[in-house]
């Protein structure tokens, strides 16, 4: 009584919140691996490797036992003994009748795959399928009535939120590990088909390819990298989001292989810089460098310059987030794209065909070519027409190459570039001649931001020019 009434005084008094004067406890995450522990399960993989095993002679080296051999044992074969390579991971039950989810990598080139479970019954599995995109693979092991897990809504996650991890990290079987809900949506180098969930849930070796439950006991995600400095945890986790590891399983069980869409376009991001040239409200979307011949995108009318700002009902505030929502898409779908094209927004159709690679734009370095006896524009470069030859072989119908770049050039433009169009306000010029590039580039207040289409070897790519400066 004398404690409650003290908080009462204190509170009065205003010295302390209400809410710091109220116990609140942490979560209890013991029902949660009570009830969901038993269907996570620790895999380790075994892996024949061949190794040499050439009698060691003090003061004779690897070459001198080889032809040793050739010599005088030509009948006997050098011995080449296998040994085992052992790889330890997660995975976690999603059917009664033996369907695990793991990490391709827990699993990729392992010989047999053994999968024990919390009450120590062990069993051999084998693959049904593996995604090396996404990082996912099937496994089955031959069992009834195993324990499963639940699926939770990784749309429904907040940042802040408390996460679960079970696994087996350093073989240590069913760790729990818990901590919260980082940031979600994160996309990661060369892992550009999963919006991956960071956590600073504790993550170590052994932990790929185990479930990240909710407080609901409900599993959101696949823990499957971290990123370290040491090898060993530092504060970032990611795991792969459960529904975009279900849609590949799903695919993975009923014909042993992922599809995904494609429209066959070259993409960049679109900067401050590059939304100010085509007259857009802000950075978002994904600029078309090129569009593939006789792909989706050009049989629905898609072109360079345009800028894909949703794709279905599904926006692209990102380059990296194109690539994500087209592969999502099934193949032979009919799927609207709503393009800003010409300083405004307008929508096509287009039918989704079967990916073999999205590609992002990049500059690669051109053979050099003899610079033209003229003084530089105002970009500090001196540009000249393509040639018939130049034509034919760049497959091109417009464009002027620069011959030569001045020391006080105002872009990362190099001999060999061609430059195809010039965007300004939204309003886009395809470049015919270096006549008109010069009176563009003239015409053009010393403080105008706008955009060059380059072709550089094989890629295309657009470049911001940021302001020029006075004719000196």
């Amino acid at each position: 009584m004398r404690v409650q009434k003290l908080v009462a005084v204190v509170c009065m008094l205003g010295l302390v919140g209400p809410a710091v004067a109220q116990t609140r406890e942490l979560p209890d995450f013991t029902r949660l691996v009570e009830e969901q522990g038993p269907a996570v399960v620790n895999i380790s993989t075994k892996q024949a490797v061949k190794r040499r095993a050439l009698p060691q002679i003090p003061g004779i080296g690897d070459e001198e036992l080889q032809e040793f051999f050739r010599r005088f044992m030509p009948k006997q074969p050098i011995p080449e003994p296998r040994s085992e390579s052992r790889s330890l991971g997660s995975g976690f039950i999603i059917s009664p009748d033996g369907y695990i989810l793991t990490n391709a990598h827990v699993i990729e080139g392992a010989d047999e795959i053994d999968v024990r479970f919390i009450d120590k019954r062990e069993f051999q599995a084998k693959v049904v399928g593996a995604d090396r995109r996404t990082d996912v693979a099937l496994i089955k092991v031959e069992a009834r009535g195993l324990p499963v897990v639940k699926f939770g809504d990784p749309s429904r996650l907040k940042v802040g939120e408390w996460v679960v991890a079970i696994g087996s990290p350093f073989g240590f079987d069913n760790t729990v590990t818990a901590g919260i809900v980082s940031a979600k949506g994160r996309s990661l180098p060369d892992e550009s088909f999963v919006p991956f969930i960071q956590t600073d849930v504790a993550i170590n070796p052994g932990n790929s390819g185990g479930p990240l439950f909710n407080m609901r006991g409900e599993v959101v995600g696949i823990n499957s990298q971290i990123y370290s400095r040491t090898g060993g945890f530092m504060g970032l986790s990611f795991a792969i989001p459960i529904d975009v590891a279900l849609d590949v399983q799903g695919q993975l069980r009923e014909k042993g292989r992922v599809s995904r869409g494609r429209i066959g376009v070259v993409i960049q991001e679109v900067t401050k810089d590059l939304a100010t040239s085509f007259g857009l409200d802000r950075p978002r979307g994904a600029l078309v460098n090129t569009v593939e011949e006789g792909s989706p995108a050009a049989r629905a009318g898609l072109q360079p310059s345009d800028i894909i700002l949703a794709f279905g009902s599904k926006p692209v505030q990102s380059s990296i987030d194109l690539p994500r929502i087209v592969g999502a898409t099934r193949p032979g779908s009919r799927v609207p794209v709503e393009l800003w094209r010409d300083g405004a927004s307008r929508t096509t159709n287009i039918t989704v065909g079967e990916l073999q690679e999205e590609k992002v734009a990049a500059l690669e370095p051109p053979p050099e070519q003899k610079p033209a006896d003229v003084a530089p524009n105002r970009l500090g470069i001196v540009v000249s027409e393509l040639t018939l030859q130049q034509r034919r072989e760049l497959k091109l119908t417009h464009g002027v190459v620069v011959t030569d770049v001045g020391l006080t050039a105002r872009a990362d433009l190099r001999r060999g570039d061609v430059l195809l169009m010039l965007v300004q306000n939204g309003h886009q010029t395809e470049l015919k001649s270096a006549r008109q590039l010069n009176k563009l580039l003239a015409s053009l207040d010393k403080a105008a931001v706008f955009t060059l289409q380059v072709r550089r070897g094989e890629s295309t790519a657009f470049v911001t020019i940021p302001g020029l400066a006075d004719e000196g």
